[in-house]
């Protein structure tokens, strides 16, 4: 399931992934940001990735297809989760795209936060 956080305001929005990602989910889930992307123009964005498990085969081409048709519509992400994958994640995603991307241990998505709104 992904989730709009209730702490998203404006172009400021948090998403939390839990569980397995299925093609259901996106469907859900990308008009919910498309909406907000034409309302806000580029997006501040915060992904909790600490109940995260993985996708299902479809889900991961819809992450991989929103990915590729948003790459210019974010200007900071922050990456929170204490997977080494996800710091591997924000390291790679801060040299290949033009936003700021830094990856967050759980303990720190205060601190996420207060630099993603920044």
């Amino acid at each position: 399931m992904l989730i709009i956080l209730p702490e998203s305001a404006g172009k400021t929005v948090g998403v939390k992934a839990v569980g397995k990602l299925t093609d259901a989910d996106y469907e859900t889930f990308v008009p919910q940001v498309e909406a907000i992307l034409a309302r806000e123009g580029k997006l501040k964005l915060l992904m909790d990735l600490t109940e995260f498990e993985g996708w299902e085969w479809q889900a991961a081409w819809d992450d991989f297809a929103f990915g590729l048709k948003h790459w210019n519509d974010i200007e900071k992400m922050a990456i929170v989760g204490d997977a080494r994958w996800e710091e591997l994640t924000a390291k790679i995603g801060d040299k290949l795209m033009s936003a700021d991307v830094k990856q967050f241990p759980s303990a720190e998505i205060e601190a996420a936060w207060t630099w993603v709104k920044s």
